[in-house]
Order: C-alpha cells, then structure tokens, then sequence
C-alpha cells in the first residue's frame, strides 16, 4: 500500500480521517458511490471540500493510486469528482488508479478548483 507523504491526515481541528496508518489484511475496503444529500451536516461538507481540496493540490488532473487515502472519505466523491482511471477498475484496491474530474470539481467545489492546472 503506497503511503501519500504530505498528504494530511484529517481535517484540522475535526476527527474526520483523510488517510489510513495501515492496510488491511483482508484486503481494501471497496469503494461506492455514496449519495450526497442537501441535508447533510455543515461539518461533513467542510470534510469533503477539505479532502477534495487535499486531492487536488496532491494530483491536480494526474491519476493517482488510491493507496493509503481512506476509503469512506473518498466514497462520498467518487464517480462525480473522483473517477475510475483505469478498465477494468479493482474498487478494493490499494494499487487503484483514480483521477479527478476537473468539470466536476468546478460544478461541486468552486472554490477549490483554480483553473491553473
């Protein structure tokens, strides 16, 4: 399991965890799409703009391995700002490439994404 120096390990001043200390030995929780509604708390949604914000200054648009980045903080992105970069896609995974769309992190986090990359 690649393990992401420099990437942070939970959302400052929160218990919401960013990456994993150590892989699992039965495996790679599997990634799902998990829906995001209107109604959700104001401190998860801070979570996810700071893991999305945490991605995208790591990659920017460049596929990435899903390594030791935690598999339900990036369940609540994935399939809309965070794709599948390979076919066929291992969902449970740690050698699993994903990259980030662009188009969609300007539609859900205006603020994050900068247009520089």
């Amino acid at each position: 399991m690649l393990k992401h120096r420099g990437f942070p390990g939970r959302l400052t001043g929160t218990d919401f965890q960013f990456t994993i200390r150590r892989a699992n030995p039965k495996g790679a929780t599997p990634l799902t799409r998990r829906e995001r509604f209107r109604d959700r708390k104001p401190a998860d949604r801070r979570a996810d703009a700071g893991f999305m914000k945490a991605l995208w200054d790591q990659f920017g648009d460049q596929p990435f391995e899903r390594g030791n980045l935690d598999a339900g903080r990036l369940s609540w992105l994935f399939e809309r700002e965070v794709l599948p970069a390979e076919d066929p896609f291992d969902p449970a995974s740690y050698d699993a490439l994903l990259v980030i769309d662009p188009d969609a992190l300007r539609v859900s986090f205006p603020d994050i994404y900068d247009g520089v990359r």
